[in-house]
């Protein structure tokens, strides 16, 4: 049986660093000026293991929901999602190394979602304790975003609550340094990710790994 690659989306959050500079890093200023004056890694880590727990939560209710198609129509499900998400990975590749824009047409859909949760998170702000973190970062996991979107699409095809959860997990691993570092050293860490051949190698690892899944695939059902 084909399983979602747990390491290709660890990779594609990873590797999508400059998409989250670029998504999140307006996000992250923001937050940044609205915390209290002293250390701030106990405020950023909150933020991200809420933004992990919302990555997950949105796996497991995506995989939980594929689950309930019938036996006859599961694998069938299966197969189709796994092409679908892996074919998102190779648009994605694309898109970070800077050959196509379809992924912008993507992140548009989720905006009905976002103008909802907009409002409750500036119910939380300004940060006044380090216990409001963990929930802003839960609301900020529905931000529209393509590598979101990638890594949501495999917890679907995963067909599992668990296998989903643990799907968005990997992905959200991947991103967590960059959005970690993003505060300390943002302005280095942007000027790395613009060159051209960091986005190219970047978005080449990602498309290599989405056709290396496709390929599994064509032997799987030979």
């Amino acid at each position: 049986m084909l399983e979602i690659n747990l390491f290709a989306l660890f990779m594609a959050g990873l590797l999508g660093g400059g998409h989250c500079i670029g998504m999140c890093g307006g996000i992250v200023t923001a937050f940044s000026l609205q915390l209290p004056p002293g250390a701030r890694w106990p405020y950023l880590l909150g933020f991200n293991v809420g933004r992990l727990a919302g990555y997950a939560l949105i796996g497991a209710l995506l995989g939980g929901l594929a689950s309930f198609a019938t036996l006859a129509a599961l694998q069938s499900l299966k197969l189709i999602l796994f092409v679908l998400a892996n074919l998102l990975l190779l648009v994605l590749g694309w898109y970070i190394a800077g050959w196509s824009r379809v992924l912008t047409r993507v992140e548009a859909l989720g905006q009905p979602i976002w103008r909802r949760v907009q409002p409750l998170i500036r119910k939380l702000l300004p940060v006044h304790s380090i216990w409001q973190t963990p929930l802003i970062g839960l609301l900020w996991g529905w931000i529209p975003c393509g590598l979101v979107y990638t890594a949501s699409l495999s917890a679907l095809a995963s067909a599992n609550p668990v296998s989903g959860a643990a799907v968005m997990l990997a992905f959200g691993l991947g991103t967590l340094p960059n959005l970690l570092l993003m505060g300390l050293m943002a302005q280095r860490l942007q000027s790395l990710l613009k060159k051209l051949w960091v986005r190219r190698m970047c978005g080449l690892t990602i498309s290599a790994l989405a056709l290396y899944q496709l390929y599994l695939l064509v032997r799987y059902l030979a």
